[in-house]
């Protein structure tokens, strides 16, 4: 069996639904599982819902139309006889939706988000399993929900491994084309879940190892795994292989093209990854797999935006020492504050985080009772994985430099 992975990009709109038959037509379709994310930028859209559901209520009900006459356009472009099912599945959801909105008791910003944002990823997969059988391309959706088991960590939940393989084993018929939805489970009490941004590539990879399947392959709108993302960069490199330690490197860096949970299962069992174009799908794209570090060996260039740069001292000038840098870590963890660089002196510990849950100012107010305490906002993380001596000139020529930090490998620059 192969897993192909269709990220939103690739259906944003009708033409896109039509592009992935397409694909499929050319590649055929025989033992395939397609994961397919939510369309366009309805996972943003739906984001919204959940914001002005909390903050805007004179806004919740426009925000949340916008979502269903985007689908509804694209429904009503692909679908000529609007008598088909598929207006009701569509909008059902949507009732769905409103009702939860309105019967829900929990203040809990998380589990709201998870029950909401949810619903893009069934939208997208009920039209496309729709269109394939419309098409004459027999397909079964199959709710990932009711497969995929977590914790309750809303919006970065926990995979049960042994629940979640048991489940996957039994319902999913591997003789036949499957659409499913990725980013999305469930826990205990089934109640929805996500496995975090970009998690639809982690989700292929979880049906992957769950059923040995032969490859994954994800289809974006870029040649396969690149150098360096091109709306930052105007010269980029396609990277022909890479090697899943390598992988695993670039993905822990911040390389936005494959997620970084998603390399580990795949890795286990050893099924290759392959990144192609759904613009070119017979073009040879990256293979990920056991083998060539990376081939061509150029500097790979990774950027993280909106990051804060934190620069921390003891107010009697005292040594920075394990026990400080223990209690650092230890009010990060507890603010959920994500760490992406490190750098200690003698009486000096610098950190750049990202401040995912808009935890800054509690954080700073924490740490200013211990330490002396500079903080620069808004700041980016360039890393350049196999640099060379000129690698960083056009950035520091753009940017003020305010820490680096160098290996033999890697070269890591924050910058304003």
């Amino acid at each position: 069996m192969k897993i192909f992975k269709f990220g939103g990009a690739s259906v944003k709109d009708a033409n896109g639904v039509e592009n992935l038959i397409s694909v499929l037509n050319k590649t055929g379709y025989d033992q395939i599982l397609v994961i397919v994310s939510a369309m366009g930028k309805t996972t943003n859209a739906l984001e919204l819902v959940v914001k002005n559901y909390f903050s805007n209520k004179d806004e919740l009900q426009y925000s949340l139309n916008e979502v269903f006459k985007f689908h509804n356009e694209i429904v009503l472009t692909l679908f000529s006889n609007n008598k088909y099912e598929i207006f009701d599945e569509i909008n059902e959801i949507f009732n769905n939706l409103r009702g939860f909105l309105k019967r829900n008791k929990s203040p809990n910003y998380s589990f709201v988000y998870d029950q909401i944002v949810s619903q893009g990823e069934l939208l997208s997969t009920k039209i496309v399993s729709a269109y394939l059988n419309y098409k004459n391309i027999k397909s079964n959706w199959v709710d990932s929900r009711e497969l995929i088991k977590t914790d309750s960590n809303y919006r970065d939940a926990n995979l049960k491994w042994d629940l979640t393989q048991k489940n996957i084993l039994k319902k999913i018929d591997n003789k036949i084309l499957n659409v499913t939805q990725g980013f999305i489970a469930s826990n205990e009490n089934n109640f929805n879940t996500t496995l975090g941004r970009e998690g639809s590539d982690y989700s292929a990879a979880i049906y992957a190892y769950c059923l040995n399947a032969e490859s994954v392959t994800i289809w974006k709108d870029v040649p396969g795994v690149l150098n360096a993302d091109p709306r930052v960069f105007k010269k980029t490199q396609l990277l022909q292989e890479i090697s899943y330690t390598e992988a695993i490197e670039l993905a822990f860096y911040g390389a936005s093209v494959i997620h970084p949970k998603t390399l580990q299962p795949l890795q286990k069992k050893e099924i290759p990854l392959y990144v192609k174009s759904f613009l070119d799908p017979n073009s040879d794209g990256t293979s990920i797999s056991r083998g060539v570090k990376i081939k061509p060996e150029v500097p790979c260039f990774i950027v993280k935006r909106n990051l804060n740069l934190l620069k921390l001292s003891s107010l009697d000038f005292s040594f920075i020492v394990e026990d400080n840098i223990s209690e650092i870590f230890q009010i990060l963890h507890e603010n959920k504050m994500k760490v992406d660089l490190i750098q200690n002196s003698a009486i000096s510990f610098s950190v750049c985080i990202y401040d995912k849950y808009n935890r800054l100012k509690e954080l700073l107010s924490i740490l200013k009772a211990t330490f002396k305490v500079e903080c620069t906002e808004g700041v980016s993380l360039f890393t350049i994985r196999h640099f060379k001596e000129n690698s960083a000139n056009e950035i520091l020529k753009k940017n003020q430099l305010l820490l680096e930090q160098r290996t033999n490998e890697v070269l890591q620059l924050v910058v304003r």
